[in-house]
């Protein structure tokens, strides 16, 4: 059975895009142009697997509606919005949103965010990765290098399946940390730099796609 989306934006031309973007990758999607036929819709269907909701909607906005689903459900949430503060970031995540994606938005970018939050939930659509020599299965937490089981900690395995959900796309060392630490890390931000490091060293061919990006971070790079 397909994963189901539900998408909630009141300007048609973004719920068209997005749309689009999740139907090429093989989701079902669910569309709602207000706030209230969002939580309307997520009622009706009770096998939504995810969320994702513009902020500034007629009748309830999205951190309306957020606030609602939560007192009902622990189905992951993004938030898709043109508002770029931190501190609406920081309202987004600590009414239970799993993530916040800034409008505009690129379609590696988006789907990126939106597989690594099914994956956090546990609903992965893409059952393996294979990348040279080596072969990654989420849902079985195991690396493969040439069909040999490899050792992997387990935040190098995050960090592994992290930068494959956001192959070629720059990302930051902070953008890193919160994802495979936590927004509530507080360690050497460093830790990245010897995490990559060590994980070069063990997968082999696969080491090479790993890129240094100056001054930004690092990017899993293979061909499209």
């Amino acid at each position: 059975m397909a994963i189901k989306i539900l998408v909630a934006d009141d300007e048609m031309r973004i719920r068209k895009i997005i749309g689009d973007y999740l139907a090429n990758d093989g989701y079902d999607v669910v569309q709602a142009e207000n706030g209230r036929k969002a939580l309307e819709a997520f009622y009706m269907n009770d096998d939504i697997d995810l969320v994702i909701l513009d902020v500034m909607m007629p009748e309830k906005n999205g951190w309306e509606v957020c606030k609602e689903i939560r007192e009902e459900s622990d189905v992951p949430v993004i938030f898709l919005t043109a508002l770029g503060e931190t501190h609406d970031e920081i309202k987004g995540l600590d009414l239970g949103a799993d993530d916040y994606i800034p409008k505009p938005f690129g379609y590696e970018r988006f789907m990126a965010r939106v597989r690594s939050a099914l994956r956090r939930a546990g609903k992965n659509q893409e059952a393996k990765y294979n990348v040279l020599d080596l072969s990654i299965d989420p849902e079985m937490h195991s690396a493969k290098l040439d069909g040999n089981a490899i050792d992997l900690s387990p935040k190098e395995f995050d960090l592994l399946i992290y930068l494959m959900e956001n192959r070629n796309i720059a990302i930051e060392r902070d953008a890193i940390l919160d994802a495979v630490w936590g927004y509530d890390f507080y360690g050497d931000p460093r830790t990245v730099d010897t995490h990559i490091k060590n994980l070069r060293a063990k997968i082999g061919k696969a080491g090479k796609c790993i890129k240094t990006v100056r001054g930004i971070g690092y990017k899993f790079e293979v061909a499209k």
